[in-house]
């Protein structure tokens, strides 16, 4: 082991310095894991009712104070942390109540409807919302005030009020588009016409998701642009005589994508849960909309297989920022 002469201490070896970080960052993660896996068992408990009472309040089945407590006490039961616990560990997310079907299979057969919608909105926006924000803020002029400007006004345009003026104005109005559903029901399609009818169904959330979502990156990479063409390197790669399209984007843009990933990835993580509100409008069939009925019918191993399916997405989307940010920026190093 080295000494260091100026502080007379010792160095540690580089070996050594990256087991302590990594172990560091293994044991931060685990515990940020076991502190979620908690929140999803008290979370969902915290919401007044119960499913008894959900089930049964507007049911034409009238239960005696008897049965009603019997009920409640059978479920009560079956919700207790160490069985959840029992079921985190063997990945056995349990039944539903609402819905008489395991919860896995409930999750996975929305998960692809919310990935498709969320996850194909939300990579056109932050393309498309990256570059025009890279070429508002390196031609500069009136383009680039009109564009922050409306994407000013589309960034505090809540996405209720652009899913139910579509709906208004291109289903019901106009009948261009379904209102509602993922896909005509029981229609017997072949492959293509089936993808084209899902597609149909898709257009107004998708539209809408795009809108929310491109204000943002826009507004994003312009300004981290707008900062990164005052570098001082970006004069060395003009004076190297590089055309103006590598200076734009192999030197400037790249600098300027950190933020517009960084936004990526946590919008990423929260797209399971956050087009909750479109999803619903459009009656479409993802993620969102399987935890608004489970919150509705007060279904508890539904509500707790969502929340921490999609807070366990947030911290693995997090650790894959952290490893891809050292790939993009050099400068990030880990801390001791």
């Amino acid at each position: 082991m080295k000494t260091n002469l100026l502080h007379d201490k010792p160095e540690i070896p580089d070996y050594r310095l990256f087991s302590m970080r990594y172990r560091s960052r293994v044991a931060t993660y685990l515990l940020a894991a076991l502190i979620l896996i908690l929140l999803g068992y008290y979370l969902p408990r915290l919401l007044p009712g119960d499913f008894v009472t959900a089930m049964y309040s507007d049911s034409p089945v009238v239960l005696t104070q008897e049965e009603e407590a019997g009920l409640k006490a059978s479920y009560a039961k079956k919700e207790g942390l160490g069985t959840y616990l029992l079921a985190v560990v063997s990945l056995d997310w349990g039944f539903s109540y609402a819905f008489s079907a395991p919860v896995s299979s409930l999750i996975f057969a929305a998960l692809p409807w919310t990935l498709f919608l969320v996850g194909g909105a939300h990579l056109i926006a932050t393309l498309v919302g990256f570059i025009a924000g890279v070429e508002a803020a390196w031609r500069r002029g009136l383009w680039e005030k009109v564009g922050v400007g409306l994407m000013t006004f589309l960034e505090g345009t809540p996405e209720i009020a652009t899913g139910v003026g579509f709906l208004l104005i291109f289903a019901l109005y106009l009948g261009w588009f379904p209102a509602s559903g993922g896909q005509t029901a029981y229609a017997d399609y072949g492959l293509l016409h089936r993808g084209l009818n899902i597609l149909h169904h898709t257009a107004l959330p998708f539209f809408t998701l795009l809108i929310a979502y491109l204000p943002g990156n826009f507004l994003l990479a312009r300004a981290s642009m707008v900062v990164t063409l005052k570098a001082p390197f970006l004069r060395t790669a003009r004076a190297k005589g590089l055309p103006p399209i590598r200076v734009r984007y192999s030197h400037a843009a790249r600098n300027a994508l950190l933020p517009v990933m960084t936004r990526f990835g946590l919008r990423f993580a929260f797209l399971l849960t956050g087009a909750l509100v479109v999803e619903t409008i459009y009656a479409y069939p993802g993620l969102g909309t399987l935890l608004f009925k489970s919150i509705a019918l007060r279904d508890l191993p539904l509500i707790q297989a969502i929340v921490l399916f999609s807070s366990l997405m947030v911290l693995t989307v997090n650790m894959v920022l952290e490893i891809l940010y050292r790939q993009l920026d050099p400068r990030v190093q880990d801390e001791a």
